[in-house]
């Protein structure tokens, strides 16, 4: 006769110890450290409900549900208190939720806040940076040129004014010159309407321009006195170069320029 005994399942024993974790591997699979596992364990949020053959402590499927619902509730920033009372089915969760949402709502505010004023931070220091050699070239285009620069240092380098350009000129901003170019633009505007209205060098407009002319180059620059002036003007004429870019705005520009500078220097010099 064969006894009728309880049988026994070793493999739904192991199978039920491969679900249990130890507390170094829930702390790397949640992204808690071991230190807050203990935590919990030490204030009975939660604790292990298995132990190994070994004594280990380990956790089981139901633990790890626990430990979710835990983590989120943290994350939304609730005390610890109300995790264990949300636990416990103590209070309501709409209200926690609502309260939290309120809490978050406002860091929102104040984050993008924050995110304004350092977007605005960070446009004035690109335009505060230096302009470079490209961004010149962008603003001037075919008015610009290295080799031409390096002529020129090397021609006026030693002079005053060269200095005085040089030390003004390196912290100006692209925006700085994109200015630079509106004025010289329109100081040139002057000079085309002046001449091509038959108007002469010596007239009021001519010189008017003449004077705009000085007054940018003074400002910008560096010092610029009539006299002085009246150097640049016979350089106009003097360097083809010069004359190219003025000749390209408008036919006779260069000489017409170059006389209304004169002008307007006599006239500054009561002449």
């Amino acid at each position: 006769m064969v006894s009728m005994t309880t049988t026994h399942h070793p493999s739904r024993e192991t199978a039920r110890m491969d679900e249990l974790l130890t507390v170094g591997q829930v702390a790397s699979t949640f992204g808690v450290t071991v230190r807050t596992l203990h935590h919990y364990d030490e204030i009975g949020l939660l604790s292990p409900s298995e132990r190994s053959h070994a004594g280990y402590r380990l956790y089981t499927p139901e633990d790890l549900e626990r430990l979710a619902t835990i983590v989120t509730y943290r994350r939304l920033e609730l005390p610890l208190d109300e995790v264990a009372a949300l636990l416990r089915g103590e209070g309501s969760m709409r209200e926690h939720l609502l309260r939290q949402r309120d809490a978050v709502m406002a860091r929102v505010d104040e984050l993008s806040a924050l995110v304004d004023a350092i977007d605005t931070r960070l446009e004035r220091e690109m335009h505060e940076q230096p302009a470079t050699t490209e961004d010149l070239k962008e603003v001037f285009g075919d008015g610009f040129s290295d080799e031409y620069q390096a002529e020129a240092e090397q021609r006026w380098g030693d002079t005053d004014a060269w200095k005085q350009s040089s030390e003004r000129t390196k912290r100006y901003t692209k925006a700085d010159w994109e200015q630079v170019k509106t004025e010289q633009d329109e100081v040139n505007a002057a000079f085309v309407a002046a001449l091509q209205s038959g108007e002469p060098a010596t007239s009021e407009a001519a010189m008017d321009a003449a004077e705009q002319a000085r007054l940018q180059i003074d400002r910008w620059f560096y010092d610029c006195s009539p006299e002085f002036h009246r150097n640049l003007g016979d350089l106009y004429v003097e360097d083809p170069r010069f004359t190219a870019t003025y000749e390209e705005i408008a036919p006779g520009l260069a000489q017409y320029v170059r006389d209304a500078i004169h002008a307007n220097a006599d006239r500054a010099a009561g002449a």
